[in-house]
């Protein structure tokens, strides 16, 4: 056996899943086998869904099914090319122009993933010379896509202005360009970005500001574009990203910006460039989306996704569960998003926790190292705004029982 394959052997996390699975405690990839909603058949047993991104509820929403099936009528099941070849289809066009408007940009580009859309996007501005500033918390794909361009990366710490401020105060070899990325709303803690801060140091440092609006998207500020317009500093972003795939309910991702960024994109983003456009089912789906968000349907949707969340963590903390804080928004209040974390601390109690919730109805999702510190595991909750009470209840119940068992 030759030395790459010799030395798969012996990883502790692939060692960690395989005893996972033999015990049939795996949280992944368990299999769905009905449309993503509230409830949710898993492995034969319906599930009440707190695991999914669906922050909307528009998974199985009767507009984007519509969305997706006209377009695979019209184009069938592939364009078998990319989008600078033969993979470029008017719905493309359609929905990059009402991203657009939506936004307030001058135009928007469509990758076919998100984890795409950034790894192209950063990968394509940035590069030797520069230097690159993200957030210790920030997701993977931007870390990757910091990797690829081959610029200095820095890190700061989570949400820390100030470490910030240091980072940027450093001197920069060579007078390279400075590019600082975080996301609007952090997927594990379910926290927002303090973003009114964070642009005015990034003003003072000459830095760039990239925003990954993926999990705000749909559900903060008035237009529902995310973080940046909640903290009113969308104008002042210089790089808008979002994914298609959370509260949009397909596949894709965006890029919202001037026409200087998106034609570089077009020309330098290989991310973009060569790999296969996305289905026309998803760009379908992803246009009827879109449109829906937009309307009123869509705002009182945000309301309930973020009434639901209220009720879960209310629920979870009057039972003394450890969901962290809410975060500061710029009315002097606070903001609880459609994600919740429950500490847990031991990733050995946090699948064992989860195992005994999914044996009691409840679908979550367990994050692990190296998603989360190797101390940090919890169960990341996700409620979507079609949940009635009835289910949040109940899921407060469950929940709140099964730890006290636990903790005896």
């Amino acid at each position: 056996m030759n030395r790459l394959i010799r030395r798969l052997d012996g990883d502790e996390r692939v060692d960690l899943l395989r005893a996972a699975r033999e015990s049939d405690v795996n949280p992944y990839f368990r299999v769905m086998e009905s449309a993503t909603g509230p409830v949710v058949r898993v492995e034969g047993t319906d599930k009440i869904m707190l695991g999914s991104n669906n922050y909307l509820g528009l998974a199985d929403h009767p507009a984007i099914r519509r969305g997706a099936q006209d377009a695979l009528d019209r184009f069938g099941g592939a364009v078998t090319g990319s989008r600078l070849l033969n993979g470029t289809m008017d719905l493309h066009l359609e929905l990059e122009a009402e991203i657009a408007d939506w936004h307030g940009t001058d135009g928007a580009i469509v990758f076919t993933t998100g984890y795409q859309t950034n790894l192209g996007t950063i990968s394509a501005v940035a590069g030797k010379g520069d230097m690159i500033v993200v957030d210790a918390a920030a997701h993977a794909s931007i870390r990757d896509g910091a990797v690829l361009s081959g610029a200095t990366v820095r890190k700061f710490r989570h949400n820390d202005v100030a470490d910030l401020d240091s980072v940027l105060s450093e001197p920069i070899e060579g007078g390279g360009a400075v590019l600082v990325i975080v996301d609007g709303l952090y997927s594990m803690e379910g926290d927002l970005a303090p973003l009114a801060e964070i642009t005015a140091v990034c003003t003072r440092h000459r830095a760039a500001l990239m925003i990954d609006e993926a999990h705000s998207l749909g559900i903060f500020g008035d237009r529902r574009t995310g973080a940046a317009e909640l903290f009113g500093v969308a104008d002042d972003t210089d790089i808008r990203m979002a994914s298609l795939s959370k509260s949009p309910s397909s596949t894709g991702g965006f890029i919202a910006g001037s026409d200087d960024l998106l034609d570089s994109l077009r020309i330098h983003a290989r991310a973009f460039l060569f790999t296969t456009s996305g289905v026309p089912a998803a760009v379908g789906a992803s246009l009827a989306a879109v449109r829906l968000i937009r309307s009123e349907e869509g705002a009182q949707r945000a309301d309930r996704a973020l009434a639901n969340a209220s009720t879960l963590r209310t629920g979870l903390v009057e039972a003394g569960l450890d969901v962290g804080a809410e975060s500061p928004v710029p009315d002097g209040g606070t903001a609880t998003s459609p994600i919740i974390a429950l500490h847990v601390g031991d990733e050995m109690e946090a699948i064992a926790l989860w195992r005994s919730l999914f044996d009691r109805g409840i679908f979550t999702s367990a994050a692990l190292h190296p998603a989360v510190p190797r101390t940090g595991a919890m169960l990341r909750l996700c409620v979507m705004a079609s949940h009635t009470d009835d289910h949040l209840r109940s899921a407060v119940d469950v929940i709140s029982q099964t730890v006290a068992e636990g903790a005896k």
